[in-house]
């Protein structure tokens, strides 16, 4: 079978798409079939044997806002795709989506019908909500409203689509609930985790008390500041407390305010565009981790913290229930207090350290093998073209 996976940015540091496609691909190509990758910037790492394609976009996100003007170039005018891109960014949209999907149409130029299998990963509905909800003037809720303007495009197309793939039960319940879609349209299929690279290891030396999560600063699904609001109770205990951050901190923002006005400069560190590996041992020297989130579709910061064995808490929210069963420590979402009280028992304790490390990395092998999420993919390929040859 010949496959081509459409993703329209796929960065291999930050954000799950990068890691979907990376093993995704690799899962497909495995079981014998060829796979293409067509992908907008910034570009995923792929595994040899997969095929990037890349679909390039002007990128201007990766421009800072005083260059973003002056990028203007006279061949837009005659690019419409380039022109709707170019002023809807300095307008404050988010246009990528709309013109990936324009630019892959005049690449494949395909003058029959391709079945076409649409994975949702969580319903951007609830980023939106919340991303209101933290809004703190009109100002803001109305650049709110912009970026999200792309909202009303998925809400019109995504209850046409004929085969829609979730990566989780609560996912498949929230897509069905905002985009007004037919159930049985909807398949869900567990993520794998990559328990290879993702593994325990014990020759990083620990950092005493060091709490490691995963999380973009300034967005708030990713509940950030409800765990940083747990830290200065936690100190006062165990003062040599410290949180590593894989992600980027957003200068001058919220996050960095808070971090500044609960005097925590020395305790919190973020790390970003890391390698797989650096991720492995940064997750090894931390003891415990902590993932806060509001909302999650999935949850792979969860499931590689449990792969390489460091014992988690978690919120109990979206698609991470899903991926952490009994292998973690729960609570509610928002709430630091329970976040405090839980980080200190696993501090305070070795013996549950232990448990947790041990059941989590069992979970992991058992439940999540991205062999196992190729192959339903592939069944579920198969099905959409019998139908597509009957038509």
């Amino acid at each position: 079978m010949k496959i081509g996976l459409l993703s329209y940015r796929s960065n291999p540091f930050s954000g799950g798409q990068g890691i979907y496609l990376k093993h995704l691909s690799l899962a497909l190509l495995n079981l014998g079939h060829e796979v293409d990758v067509l992908s907008g910037p910034p570009y995923p790492e792929l595994n040899q044997g997969v095929n990037l394609i890349k679909i390039p976009s002007l990128d201007l996100f990766e421009l800072e806002d005083n260059l973003r003007l002056k990028s203007f170039k006279l061949g837009f005018l005659s690019n419409l795709t380039d022109l709707t891109e170019w002023l809807a960014v300095l307008t404050g949209g988010f246009p990528e989506p709309h013109t990936f999907g324009k630019r892959v149409d005049q690449y494949l130029n395909i003058q029959r019908r391709v079945p076409l299998v649409t994975t949702i990963h969580h319903p951007i509905t609830r980023d939106h909500k919340l991303s209101l909800e933290h809004a703190k003037n009109w100002k803001q809720r109305l650049s709110t409203n912009r970026w999200h303007s792309f909202l009303n495009m998925q809400k019109k197309v995504t209850p046409k689509l004929n085969r829609i793939i979730c990566p989780s039960n609560q996912s498949k319940l929230d897509v069905i609930k905002e985009f007004k879609v037919n159930p049985s349209k909807i398949e869900v299929v567990l993520n794998g985790i990559d328990f290879e690279t993702f593994n325990i290891n014990n020759e990083v030396k620990k950092i005493p008390n060091r709490i490691i999560t995963t999380a973009s600063s300034d967005i708030p699904l990713k509940g950030l500041r409800f765990l940083i609001d747990a830290l200065p109770s936690v100190i006062e205990r165990y003062p040599l407390t410290n949180l590593a951050v894989i992600g980027k901190a957003t200068k001058d923002g919220e996050v960095e305010k808070q971090i500044s006005r609960l005097n925590l400069e020395s305790k919190i560190s973020f790390y970003s565009e890391l390698a797989e590996m650096d991720i492995v041992n940064l997750y090894a020297s931390a003891e415990i981790a902590v993932i806060p989130s509001l909302y999650e579709g999935f949850g792979f910061g969860a499931g590689e913290a449990m792969a390489c064995g460091i014992p988690l808490i978690s919120t109990h929210s979206g698609g991470l229930k899903e991926v952490v069963g009994k292998a973690a420590v729960k609570v509610m979402p928002k709430d630091s207090e329970a976040l405090s009280i839980a980080i200190q028992e696993l501090f305070s304790s070795s013996e549950k350290r232990e448990h947790y490390k041990k059941v989590g990395r069992e979970r992991i092998e058992k439940e999540f093998q991205w062999s196992r999420a190729a192959k339903k993919y592939i069944e579920i390929f198969e099905e959409e073209i019998d139908k597509s040859q009957h038509y």
